[in-house]
């Protein structure tokens, strides 16, 4: 009896070890892709510049295979069930961006007016800076589920990284936006941490709170209408949404804070009347403001007629357009295939051509293929994050991770939609692919929290305890 009872206990453990794949030689071989890929287009660009393979190639290939090898390392020690999809795609994408960063690294125009000639290795440097944030992550953040005890700290934390900006001496006023800071001689994007700081209070915040703002007062066209006592969450974020575009001049950071915020009410209540109103209210606050602010006018006149803004600035006039009418013109001239890495004219763009408006220079290189390829691996992060949301198994891990993921949609649609014309310019970078450390080193920590989330959700759950003395109990039944 007692060996029929080890060997019931064995099949057990085994089953509970072996129920769910780690899947992490899958990322291993991924990531070998996605760092090939760049190495291959960083020695296609050289010939196409100098006729000749960069000398620079086995240098880059070595340290982006080192730095994603590290990381891999550490979610196989630290988070080996997690989704073995996040960390290549955003090794890709990282790739792909300091190859874009070099090639514009080369442009004379862009070296004689100070925008380019050593972007590319800051940014290597950046990226190891945020691979290392994004190890201790994995490290530190062993649960995320104790990220929920600092809701209100995470409040206030965050509230501090907007306001930095504004502190006197200590803020910059940057293409007319008051997003940065000054320290130790580098210029720091605090709104960038800050849109993780505010998930984990949104998703701390609603976890307690949405069965209060699920209820519903009335019906009005088809949509159940929320309490007049409980619009105060959203009137709250959207009123520090507006103070943002007021006072730091920031459209794009004050759409994606609302946004996720949004985004995340409707996932916690499924009230379809949240987003009603979500939109409503960023629209009106959208015109409000810009019915008083020179900025943010400046930029929806840029949007609306940028050709006669473009005139304006090439008679000596100041115009706001320039670049978005060159940025265009790089779309249009990169047709369906592109021109060919390494061969475009992007560099006219001038300044912000490898931050802000990065994503033209992928436009007329690999045109329209390319940019779609492009934004699927955008698509693919903010689907795997979302599929995190949906396999975790505690409500503030899946708002977390929704909120996290609709942060970076929505950073992605702005950012593209801006360049491309179909929203107002909003200064925001390109996730990953755009100079500046900020926005790299932010996230590559949001990638590690999901990440966590994920190996919380895929790890399996441990096999009961063996009673061995079940098989000597004997079970009655009522007859």
């Amino acid at each position: 009896m007692s060996s029929t009872t080890n060997t019931s206990t064995n099949q057990t453990s085994t089953i509970g070890s072996i129920g769910t794949p780690s899947r992490r030689n899958t990322e291993l071989a991924l990531l070998v892709f996605a760092v090939a890929i760049p190495v291959f287009a960083y020695a296609n660009v050289g010939l196409a510049i100098n006729d000749k393979v960069p000398a620079g190639l086995l240098s880059y290939g070595l340290g982006l295979g080192l730095l994603a090898g590290v990381a891999h390392l550490a979610v196989r020690k630290f988070a080996p069930y997690a989704d073995p999809l996040l960390l290549p795609l955003a090794t890709l994408l990282n790739g792909l961006g300091l190859v874009v960063i070099w090639r514009l690294d080369q442009s004379k125009l862009l070296q004689t007016i100070k925008q380019a000639g050593t972007a590319a290795p800051r940014q290597l440097l950046y990226t190891a800076m945020g691979i290392a944030l994004f190890i201790v992550v994995l490290i530190f953040l062993k649960d995320h589920r104790v990220l929920q005890r600092y809701t209100y700290i995470s409040m206030v934390g965050a509230l501090f990284l907007l306001l930095l900006p504004l502190v006197p001496g200590l803020g910059q006023n940057i293409y007319g936006a008051k997003i940065w800071i000054s320290v130790a001689g580098f210029s720091i994007q605090p709104g960038e941490f800050a849109k993780i700081v505010l998930a984990i209070f949104f998703a701390g915040y609603l976890m307690v709170k949405r069965d209060a703002l699920a209820l519903a007062s009335r019906r009005f066209m088809g949509l159940y209408l929320p309490r007049g006592r409980d619009l105060g969450p959203i009137l709250v974020v959207w009123f520090m949404s507006i103070l943002i575009l007021v006072f730091e001049t920031d459209l794009g950071t004050s759409l994606l804070f609302f946004g996720m915020f949004v985004i995340m009410l409707y996932v916690a209540t499924e009230r379809t009347s949240w987003i009603v109103f979500g939109l409503l209210m960023a629209a009106a606050g959208a015109v409000g403001v810009a019915s008083f602010e020179p900025h943010v006018q400046q930029r929806v006149q840029a949007w609306l007629s940028p050709m006669n803004e473009y005139k304006l600035s090439q008679k000596g006039v100041v115009g706001h357009s320039e670049q978005a009418m060159q940025a265009l013109w790089a779309f249009g001239s990169g047709g369906t295939l592109g021109t060919g890495l390494g061969q475009g004219h992007s560099d006219l763009i001038r300044f912000a051509a490898n931050s802000d408006f990065i994503l033209a220079t992928f436009g007329e290189e690999l045109g329209l293929a390319g940019i779609m390829a492009f934004l699927l691996l955008y698509g693919l992060i903010v689907e795997r994050g979302v599929r995190t949301a949906l396999a975790a198994r505690d409500p503030f891990g899946k708002l977390l991770a929704i909120g996290l993921s609709g942060a970076f949609a929505l950073q992605v649609f702005v950012v593209a939609g801006g360049v491309m014309g179909l929203i107002p310019l909003t200064g925001m970078t390109m996730p990953f692919v755009a100079y500046g450390g900020s926005s790299v080193i932010a996230n590559w920590a949001l990638i590690g929290i999901l990440i966590r989330i994920s190996d919380t959700a895929r790890r399996p759950a441990p096999a009961p305890a063996a009673n061995p003395d079940a098989e000597m109990t004997q079970v009655v039944r009522p007859s």
